[in-house]
């Protein structure tokens, strides 16, 4: 795919009181657009979920670069994969030469409500809640030996790399004991185990290569939805009866973006994970083939994607460092795999990275795989 990425801005993750999500998306946009040398973009790409109706034309508005198409995408916690999905097709097919993406959000606090799910789902605890995702670990734990030390570990290095992270929410390392005694909100999870939902924003500019340009290109971005049938599918948990032999979505877009890449597992040198808890981002590691099945506990204990390891994950902190404002997240994590792929990440740089993947997971069940190379 013949697509660069020539700018990237965020606004940080965190609580922002007196700041309007659209003020945060107007900061990580003209951060975005002034890295790129302020291009002339033809169409613009707004991920949101929370932010209300045409929310990314109040933010292009509020800087006078309306007349060109916008398109307000949501898919949940993915919604920002969709959008650069959506774009770097665009540009590849010769439709567009830039293209602004963008994602904010300002996520009310409390668990993430949502309107696809029917009341008696979410009244169940079978919705965006820690009882659900309690259940997915609890599977993870009995099928891939996964035990609250390795769901701990996965806390203390996400928040140890928040910590290098100036746009993080949290930014000081923790402790297994600290995890582990924190408050227990549905058996395996503990309270320090779960991701806060925040506010943020995010952008990235994307523009037709030129050869030699030197900048990171899109090799792939995938997005795709669920199949029916899984017992604890993202979709709609507890509907099906059984899932055996049903990829998830994170599997279908990271085989989906593999072969448009023409790359593999193999190949990456940085992961940006989805770790909505300290399970979720485990279950990432078998879905994306980073491992086999069953073999998530291995990688934790071999420190494979701790900071130096074979294939560090999350150095950017993860959610459970910056907090997941739902229409930044991806784009989040574009950004920190462009720095890496760069190599100006600074205290976090990953040594000789030179391709990396982003993953997000989000409600309908959407799934987004973006793989960037340099």
């Amino acid at each position: 795919m013949d697509v660069s990425i020539t700018g990237v801005g965020l606004h940080p993750f965190g609580r922002f009181d007196g700041v309007t999500v659209t003020d945060m998306g107007v900061t990580a946009v003209q951060a975005a657009l002034a890295e790129a040398g302020n291009p002339q973009f033809q169409a613009a790409f707004c991920a949101s979920v929370y932010s209300g109706v045409a929310s990314g034309h109040k933010v292009l508005g509020s800087l006078g670069l309306t007349g060109v198409p916008i398109v307000n995408v949501e898919a949940g916690c993915a919604s920002g994969g969709a959008a650069l999905m959506l774009a770097a097709h665009a540009i590849a097919n010769g439709q567009y030469d830039t293209v602004l993406v963008f994602g904010m959000e300002k996520m009310p606090k409390g668990i993430i409500r949502s309107s696809f799910f029917e009341p008696w789902r979410e009244q169940g605890g079978l919705a965006v809640t820690p009882a659900y995702f309690a259940l997915r670990a609890q599977r993870l734990v009995r099928e891939s030996g996964v035990t609250k030390e390795h769901l701990a570990r996965v806390v203390v290095k996400n928040r140890a790399n928040g910590a290098r992270n100036p746009n993080a929410m949290y930014q000081t390392p923790t402790t297994a004991d600290a995890v582990l005694g924190s408050r227990l909100v549905c058996e395996p999870l503990h309270l320090h185990m779960l991701c806060s939902p925040n506010e943020g924003a995010a952008a990235v500019v994307l523009q037709k290569a030129r050869p030699g340009d030197g900048a990171v290109r899109i090799a792939a971005a995938a997005l795709r939805s669920h199949l029916p049938g899984s017992v604890l599918g993202e979709a709609t948990p507890m509907s099906g009866i059984d899932d055996t032999g049903i990829d998830p979505p994170s599997t279908l877009a990271a085989d989906a973006a593999y072969a448009e890449a023409g790359l593999g597992p193999a190949d990456l040198h940085v992961v940006e994970g989805q770790d909505t808890d300290a399970a979720r981002e485990l279950l990432g590691y078998e879905e994306l083939r980073l491992c086999e099945r069953g073999g998530a506990a291995g990688l934790v204990e071999r420190g494979d994607t701790e900071p130096g390891g074979r294939l560090p994950v999350n150095p950017s902190g993860g959610l459970l460092a910056k907090g997941e404002p739902l229409g930044a997240s991806a784009l989040g994590q574009v950004v920190e795999i462009t720095q890496q792929l760069r190599g100006t990440a600074g205290p976090r740089q990953v040594d000789g990275a030179r391709v990396g993947l982003a993953h997000t997971v989000g409600r309908g069940a959407n799934a987004a795989v973006i793989i960037c190379t340099r």
